[in-house]
């Protein structure tokens, strides 16, 4: 079966974080049958529970659950008991019967999720339209003040600003140690609003699981939502209201990863990171060193990067279109034409060399770093590590330098027991542990073992 094209929506459909929520099984957009099923499954993994219970599972109001339960009665699939003097629903008990669960047996041979209720396809298209990262217009005042603090040449930041606004990849590359990692986790920062992200999607009777706490920060909100029991209750609980999501994948990523993969030991299926990063920013971080060739790689984002549709299946065969809104950001150290051909380059709206420092721009991190780490500011030791070390050796001005070396004088001088200080032994010491000996057997003094020098 095929679904090439994503479902229709209403322009006019309703953002869930205010909407009111499901008062009847047919607006939840999910069959009879499989609330059914979702039911006996979460009965059958924990046993007798109370009517509230359910409904904090299921993240569904009682008046859908007793439209599902009657039914579930009627057809001896669990039993019911009052436990409680309140002589509310509340009260209610319910237990699986041997058929309920052997309905449920036979429900987890085909998927064993037994979660939160999903939301129906349709309605996830439409809230990833609404909520689309393309909405997200950024001016330089708003840039200057997420990247408030961090030494960047004002240049490279308006060729990201820039490329931001263009909703279209951006491909970072330059030498290691650079800060293309860093600059490219710090857009994040400028994704603002909030989105919601389901627990789950139901597509073709398949449930999807997209919610991930580690991916989705959750939004507390301003107020109770109320209880499911309240017959007024307003507040759809299968979204989560979340900040715009960031997804960061670096050499662990494969093709497969990629895919809509079903775990056959879990019977789960596991959502794909762009999947889970939709309205929000996907970051591939060493790109070149993935278990697959960067040619595969490129090859398999062609059609989402050009027509913001990827296609997945399931394992069934279904194959459905699924949106692909995100801010695309690929890091490197290769050159853009070490990594794909002309047919993909051109899909890379941006390609921004991030280098070495200028050397004020080289200070202001030095000092920077001084600053946070305690140690006292020495003009004389900048200069040597300048000249004698960057200047002798041809090395260039890496971002990630200062942190890196004088933390190593931090680690030191706690071994050591005392205060850590800026000066020459610590500073080829840290050098030659950084870049190895080879790096440093010309330093004056040589010093292998800082003890004989002190």
């Amino acid at each position: 079966m095929l679904a090439t094209t994503l479902p229709a929506t209403s322009a006019t459909v309703a953002d869930p974080l205010r909407a009111p929520a499901p008062r009847t099984v047919e607006e939840t957009g999910l069959p009879q049958l499989f609330l059914v099923d979702l039911l006996c499954k979460i009965l059958a993994q924990h046993g007798q529970m109370h009517l509230s219970e359910l409904a904090g599972a299921t993240r569904l109001p009682v008046s859908v659950l007793d439209a599902v339960l009657a039914p579930m009665r009627a057809e001896k699939l669990c039993d019911v008991t009052r436990r409680g003097a309140s002589g509310t629903d509340a009260d209610l008990c319910f237990n699986l019967t041997d058929l309920g669960r052997l309905r449920a047996q036979e429900a987890a041979l085909r998927d064993a999720y037994a979660g939160p209720a999903p939301v129906a396809y349709a309605d996830y298209v439409a809230q990833i339209r609404r909520h689309s990262v393309t909405h997200q217009p950024l001016s330089r005042a708003h840039m200057q003040r997420v990247y408030e603090g961090v030494v960047v040449r004002p240049a490279l930041l308006d060729q990201l600003g820039a490329a931001f606004n263009s909703g279209r990849a951006i491909f970072l590359h330059g030498p290691a140690g650079s800060g293309k990692s860093y600059l490219a986790e710090r857009l994040h920062g400028l994704l603002e609003g909030e989105v919601p992200i389901p627990h789950a999607i139901l597509i073709d009777g398949a449930v999807v699981p997209i919610y991930d706490p580690v991916v989705h920060p959750a939004v507390p909100e301003d107020a109770p939502a109320g209880s499911q029991f309240d017959r007024r209750y307003t507040r759809d609980q299968r979204w989560v209201r979340c900040q715009r999501p960031a997804v960061l994948t670096g050499g662990e990523l494969t093709i497969e990863m990629l895919d809509l993969r079903f775990d056959h030991g879990a019977r789960l299926y596991q959502a794909p990171p762009h999947l889970k990063a939709n309205g929000g920013i996907l970051v591939i971080d060493d790109l070149g060193r993935q278990r697959c060739s960067a040619v595969e790689l490129m090859n398999r984002w062609i059609v989402p990067l050009d027509r913001h549709v990827d296609f997945l299946a399931l394992q069934n065969g279904y194959k459905f279109a699924v949106p692909f809104d995100m801010i695309v950001v690929f890091s490197s150290n290769l050159q853009p034409e070490e990594l794909a051909d002309g047919a993909f380059l051109r899909r890379l709206g941006y390609k921004i060399h991030v280098g070495p420092l200028p050397e004020p721009l080289y200070r202001t991190v030095f000092r920077q770093v001084c600053e946070r780490l305690g140690l006292d500011w020495d003009e004389a030791m900048y200069d040597y590590l300048l000249r004698a070390r960057h200047g002798r050796e041809g090395r260039p001005l890496m971002a990630c330098y200062p942190n890196d070396l004088l933390g190593q004088l931090c680690d030191l001088a706690h071994y050591e027991g005392r205060a850590a200080r800026l000066d020459q032994a610590g500073l080829d010491w840290a050098w030659q542990n950084y870049f190895g000996a080879s790096a440093s057997a010309d330093a004056a003094g040589d010093s292998t073992n800082l003890g004989d020098q002190k």
